[in-house]
């Protein structure tokens, strides 16, 4: 294999996948016969290597009868693929986990990714097994039987959370139309009667290198990893066809929509969603200061209208960042004294104030400083870069990474008041109670 390198750097190119691009030492590269995409991230100060495949697949490319299919099939691809597996004694937890390594899997709407952050001189070995399971893993149908009751497991622990059972219904009611209505682990009866054969089905449609992208941070030697990418994953083709893309629009809501959930709990919630554009959108940077002023600290606005005045016994905003619109939802748990009309009614008045007039400069210096010491703590260590470059890469544009804490700190005070009057709209909006009948 012929290396060279870039004429702006010692970024190395080596024949088979061609160079795209570098940001702040984030180099892109293409791999030529199957379109993978591969971002490396050297950096000689830690000791370890960190390895992540993120595939842009998720609970969005779902529909009923196997919604929660990403999710189970996450469970089904550690059981083993065609090179590596429990017969020849190398399975990830074998090759890998006994070395020290730490590896794991998420999925969520947009995204699947596979990770494993490892000593330096087994990153070769982690790259060959993630390359064996994108197209050879072993799904059969006596891993789904075992793996299927430990989903639902997951599914009904879930349930008994005061928060994630109010959040799936804000979803299930805002989204009536778009795939964001359904939970990414899947509905009950799908996650208990999904076929083996829809997950084959699944997993043909969506694991290929060209629906991928391979990142490597941390300790390692570019040359001999990109080498042993394009030697490991250069043997798979591309899609025979392309990934069903997403087509389906939410409608345009009409008017408010409400969500009561009764059910065992000691403790009352009230949530309210909005409709917001998907994380691309150049209205993103103002919502996301708008997020941080209403409820990232104890100096926000809801921290300060809420829980100082013993009304609430937390708080928190969520600007979800998605490839599609999205929603920026606030979550309020509330003391007992504190009726959900009454916390709902207070809550909307927070809203209109900043519709009104806007916040201060006060507040946007704070929520500036806040977000400084977010971003600082983005690249501690490899995991935290393999994490926010996924999430990123699932946006479908991992230069965010990059380029929004820049967009951050261009955000004015008008700016953030613009888009409070342009999405805080109480028709664009769902109202959630969570009741707990022993509260």
């Amino acid at each position: 294999m012929r290396m060279r390198f870039s004429n702006s750097s010692s970024v190395p190119i080596l024949d088979g996948a061609t160079f795209i691009r570098s940001l702040e030492g984030i180099h892109e590269y293409r791999l030529d016969s199957n379109g993978l995409q591969i971002l490396l991230a050297p950096d000689a100060t830690t000791p370890v290597a960190g390895l992540m495949v993120t595939y842009r697949v998720g609970s969005r490319n779902e529909a009923v009868g196997y919604t929660g299919a990403t999710h189970l099939l996450e469970h089904l691809m550690f059981k083993g693929s065609k090179n590596f597996n429990k017969a020849k004694g190398n399975t990830i937890w074998e090759l890998l986990e006994t070395k020290g390594a730490l590896v794991n899997a998420t999925t969520w709407n947009d995204r699947t990714n596979y990770y494993a952050v490892v000593p330096q001189e087994y990153l070769p070995s982690a790259i060959a097994l993630e390359a064996d399971r994108m197209r050879r893993a072993n799904i059969v149908e006596e891993d789904r039987q075992s793996e299927m009751p430990i989903v639902r497991n997951e599914f009904e622990r879930g349930e008994n959370k005061m928060m994630h059972a109010l959040d799936k219904q804000l979803w299930a009611l805002a989204y009536t139309a778009h795939p964001y209505h359904h939970p990414t682990i899947g509905w009950r009866s799908d996650i208990e009667n999904v076929s083996i054969e829809r997950l084959k089905k699944f997993y043909d449609d969506f694991y290929h290198p060209d629906n991928a992208t391979v990142s490597v941070v941390g300790s390692f030697d570019s040359e001999a990893t990109l080498a042993a990418i394009i030697k490991e994953f250069g043997v798979h083709s591309k899609a025979p066809i392309s990934s069903a893309k997403i087509y389906t629009e939410e409608p345009k809501q009409e008017g408010e929509r409400r969500a009561v959930i009764k059910r065992a709990g000691h403790s009352n919630m009230v949530a309210i969603a909005h409709k917001i554009p998907a994380a691309t959108d150049p209205d993103m940077p103002a919502i996301l200061m708008l997020a941080f002023i209403l409820g990232a600290s104890k100096t926000s606005r809801l921290y300060r209208a809420l829980i100082d005045t013993a009304l609430a016994t937390d708080v928190s905003t969520t600007c979800y960042q998605f490839r599609d619109p999205s929603l920026l939802i606030s979550y309020i748990t509330l003391t007992p004294r504190t009726r959900h009309e009454a916390m709902e009614k207070r809550l909307k008045q927070e809203f209109q104030k900043i519709i009104s007039k806007g916040v201060t400069t006060q507040e946007l210096t704070q929520a500036k400083r806040f977000l400084r010491a977010y971003v600082a703590s983005r690249r501690d260590g490899p995991y935290a870069l393999l994490e926010n470059l996924n999430e990123e890469i699932a946006t479908g544009d991992w230069a965010r990474f990059v380029t929004l804490p820049q967009a951050l700190m261009r955000v004015t005070a008008k700016e953030v008041q613009k888009v409070a009057k342009k999405y805080l709209i109480d028709d664009q909006s769902t109202v959630g109670y969570f009741i707990g009948t022993n509260a």
